[in-house]
């Protein structure tokens, strides 16, 4: 009985009765991409703009990352930044 309340829940939370109002220029954008053919509802607009919505966050966060990585290793190669060779830290450590 708990797991059909819980499967209730999650449909009424997240299902057929969820409903969005996304104003004017956001529903004429869902409405060319289903005219154009590159969705056949505005469900699969959303779940596309969503999936190209992470792919874009997924790559800002590797570019992020590898600016930071620049930046410290630019420091490393200043001298600004103490390093130990992996030999020095692995006795260190007595690994």
């Amino acid at each position: 009985m708990c797991t059909i309340y819980i499967l209730y829940c999650i449909f009424i939370e997240y299902g057929d009765f969820m409903n969005a109002d996304l104003g004017v220029p956001y529903e004429a954008i869902m409405k060319k991409a289903i005219e154009k053919g590159y969705a056949g509802n505005q469900t699969e607009v959303i779940r596309q703009a969503l999936l190209s919505y992470e792919r874009m966050i997924e790559e800002e966060e590797k570019e992020l990352v590898a600016k930071a990585v620049k930046i410290e290793m630019d420091e490393v190669k200043a001298g600004n930044i103490k390093t130990k060779s992996f030999g020095k830290v692995k006795k260190e450590f007595k690994w």
